[in-house]
């Protein structure tokens, strides 16, 4: 069963979440909060497997509530819940822990789905949405690689793939891109997060941008 603890400002849209996940036979809603600071103090007493928390809300936003709930020792996955107009804070609760994010207007069956990848320990990025976040607000983020020597570290293969799944491509699609099997994918994907260091596919997405190896319109292999 995965445990899911709502986080939202909005009393209605928690309603309808709650509805969808508790007809699930997988999924069960064990807690829910109005905002971050109230979601942390709530986790401190109920175990959860994965947050839905909002980005904009009052006394601590998501963004800080992620990044706190994300520090702590065996804790949950965190799935942000987004609109076109805060997409930034989509970005910035990537950057603090968060496993990927959904609009809020989200079909349930992609809710549900997107849950389940989350619990299963990968990120949901969705690619199209993926692209118009950081393609909307990439003027703001450091231009070029400096200071980043180990992108050295990678390999022209791996630089390739680390390229392609920022660019919001899917492990199938990197695939038949490179003439390669759907494995030989993934293993040059674990093998770039080891060395970089990141967790999962969406801080390699935020750390393509950030280090200017995708830019909009633009990228350098």
């Amino acid at each position: 069963m995965i445990r899911v603890f709502l986080v939202d400002d909005q009393e209605l849209v928690r309603t309808g979440f709650r509805m969808v996940l508790n007809a699930q036979p997988d999924i069960e809603v064990v807690g829910e909060a109005g905002d971050g600071q109230a979601a942390i103090d709530a986790l401190g007493e109920v175990e959860a497997d994965v947050v839905l928390m909002d980005v904009r809300m009052p006394r601590m936003d998501g963004v800080e509530a992620t990044r706190r709930i994300c520090a702590t020792p065996g804790a949950p996955r965190v799935l942000i819940l987004t609109t076109f107009d805060l997409d930034e804070y989509a970005f910035a609760a990537i950057k603090a822990g968060a496993s990927g994010f959904l609009l809020k207007d989200v079909p349930p069956n992609e809710l549900v789905n997107g849950i389940r990848v989350v619990h299963s320990g990968d990120a949901v990025v969705a690619p199209s949405t993926t692209r118009r976040l950081l393609d909307r607000f990439a003027a703001h983020l450091p231009d070029g690689q400096a200071g980043r020597p180990e992108l050295d570290a990678l390999t022209a293969r791996e630089r390739e793939v680390l390229i392609l799944v920022a660019k919001g491509l899917s492990n199938q699609e990197i695939a038949e891109r490179l003439h390669l099997a759907e494995a030989t994918v993934k293993t040059h994907l674990g093998r770039v997060l080891a060395k970089l260091r990141l967790r999962d596919r969406a801080q390699a997405i935020v750390y393509a941008y950030e280090t200017g190896l995708v830019s909009p319109g633009h990228t350098r292999v």
